[in-house]
């Protein structure tokens, strides 16, 4: 098996807490023994809202931050304790952090001037970098001078012009609107394709981490939850929370009536009974949660045998789908997705049935925070 290219081991980091530091008091852990490889040529996104340790996790890496415990191998050499300008790291900024006094090739060519590179193998490096990026003839303009996409393009030749092992990228399109974010998601993934870069990708935006990585690791409160690729995620994550973060689900509470090899019987609020997936052990007698993605939810007709009765509460059109919010007698809100123009639609008020599949459903214990 071929060793990774970056690997944490154990790693965990503290931050003073803001009150009672005079005490010594520490806030929750940061990061929480985070154990991580991360293959070469693997395109690796940290996943997880405000909080949850993915920044901690990349400014660790970039040496911004020292680790309390743990270690950091890169190509089997340990670097937590070096200072940045000894990783010969990539690192790509969500504000770019290009220097406006400096023309685009100056910019670019900057880190490998810092490495003593001689000038006419820097000029012949921005050359390439620049063309790589889809910027050829740049060279002489301004950062000010360039669009929000261009300058990210800039930003990006600067981060690989010296060719590192690993490119880490903190948010790179979060400044971009919608049209620029998803057309540089395309440019991050074909670089990443064409050239074989190994990158570790850091965002909050669950779209754009399923359109981008090869494999999400999910952080929440400092711990790893989940490492997977996109479509394992999706579709079977490995706890409440995950399901609920990554993607859109359906909540319901329900009660554990059995448990039966990979299946679970539930119960609602109403007292109605279902058949649903394990998502993880669960216990009879215990409450959990049973999680079903919106488009995996049927709405039929309320005398159909077997589905749950519901009222629709609210029909909105999203362009190639339509978006139905029903409750549940128990008080429960499910949310089901309808393709535009496949059957008559229920007016908001209506009775209908609702129903899916046993195995589209997941049973997970019912964590108070999620978060």
């Amino acid at each position: 098996m071929t060793a990774p290219l970056l690997r944490f081991e154990r790693v965990s980091k503290s931050y003073p807490a803001a009150q009672g530091r005079k005490a010594g008091k520490a806030a929750p852990a940061a990061l929480e023994a985070l154990d991580l490889d991360v293959a070469r040529g693997e395109l690796l996104t940290l996943l997880g809202p405000s909080g949850s340790g993915k920044t901690t996790t990349l400014m660790l890496l970039a040496g911004f931050e020292l680790p309390d415990s743990g270690r950091i191998l890169l190509e089997d050499r340990d670097i937590a304790r070096l200072p940045p300008h000894k990783r010969g790291i990539g690192v790509v900024f969500q504000s770019y952090a290009l220097f406006p006094h400096m023309t685009v090739a100056e910019n670019v060519a900057f880190p490998l001037e810092a490495r003593g590179v001689p000038k006419a193998e820097r000029t012949a490096r921005v050359t390439r970098a620049l063309e790589t990026v889809r910027l050829p003839g740049y060279g002489d303009r301004r950062p000010a001078q360039l669009s929000g996409g261009q300058q990210q393009r800039v930003a990006l030749a600067r981060a690989m012009v010296f060719e590192p092992p690993i490119v880490l990228l903190d948010e790179p399109l979060g400044a971009l609107d919608k049209a620029l974010r998803e057309e540089m998601q395309h440019e991050i993934r074909t670089l990443h394709q064409r050239l074989g870069l190994t990158m570790l990708y850091v965002t909050h935006d669950q779209s754009e981490a399923l359109t981008l990585s090869d494999r999400i690791a999910v952080l929440s409160r400092g711990r790893l939850r989940q490492v997977s690729t996109p479509r394992m995620l999706y579709d079977e994550p490995a706890d409440a929370f995950v399901a609920g973060f990554v993607g859109e689900n359906n909540r319901i509470p329900v009660g554990v009536l059995e448990v039966a090899h990979d299946k679970a019987r539930v119960k609602l609020a109403d007292g109605a009974e279902v058949l649903a997936r394990l998502g993880e052990a669960v216990t009879p007698e215990s409450y959990a949660v049973l999680t079903i993605r919106p488009e995996r939810v049927a709405v039929v007709d309320a005398s159909t045998g077997g589905a749950l009765r519901a009222t629709l509460v609210e029909l909105l059109f999203q362009g190639d789908h339509f978006r139905l919010r029903l409750t549940l007698p128990g008080g429960a809100e499910i949310v089901a997705k309808r393709q535009v123009g496949v059957d008559p639609l229920p007016e908001p008020g209506a009775e209908v049935g609702v129903t899916w599949w046993p195995d589209d459903a997941l049973v997970f214990h019912d964590e108070a925070d999620t978060a």
